[in-house]
């Protein structure tokens, strides 16, 4: 990949990355650090990474270091009683949007990921097999538990708000 090259695959990405990881991470300077990870690393591998590969190799890089960055912060950290209430709902929201976002906090970290990147970010099963390391047949049932979970979970909350 060409210097001219690399600067348009960050210039065609890098809001698409961000966007998914900080939506799965829910710290934009912790984003922001794993998007500019990924580029580093990109750069650093720029001989060998092909230009019409490099969205598929950003995102598997992004999704990749977003997991190690969860990791090492769980190891870092102890479980504390605030686990225990991650699926009670005690605030009333007004907005769908925050909903949701309290939604995707259920959901355990590959679903979220698969669901986020079919339905916010838009790629197909084949691609977010790809990002993930998962067979296509394996995405299909993440994102089928991932909704069948949101869908419980907005139920509930409907139930609550009624």
């Amino acid at each position: 990949m060409t210097r001219t090259e690399y600067n348009k695959a960050i210039d065609l990405h890098s809001d698409g990355l961000y966007r998914f990881i900080l939506k799965s991470m829910q710290d934009g300077e912790a984003a922001k650090d794993v998007v500019q990870d990924v580029f580093t690393k990109l750069w650093e591998k720029h001989e060998t990474v092909e230009f019409n590969k490099s969205k598929s190799y950003i995102f598997t890089s992004g999704y990749n270091t977003m997991i190690d960055v969860f990791r090492k912060n769980k190891r870092m950290t102890q479980m504390d009683d605030s686990a225990a209430n991650l699926h009670a709902h005690s605030k009333q929201y007004s907005d769908l949007g925050e909903i949701l976002e309290e939604a995707l906090k259920i959901l355990p970290e590959k679903q979220r990921s698969v669901v986020m990147l079919r339905d916010y970010e838009g790629y197909n099963y084949q691609e977010i097999g790809e990002i993930v390391g998962l067979s296509e047949s394996q995405v299909k049932v993440y994102i089928f538990r991932g909704r069948k979970a949101l869908q419980q979970y907005l139920k509930s909350i409907e139930t609550v708000l009624e």
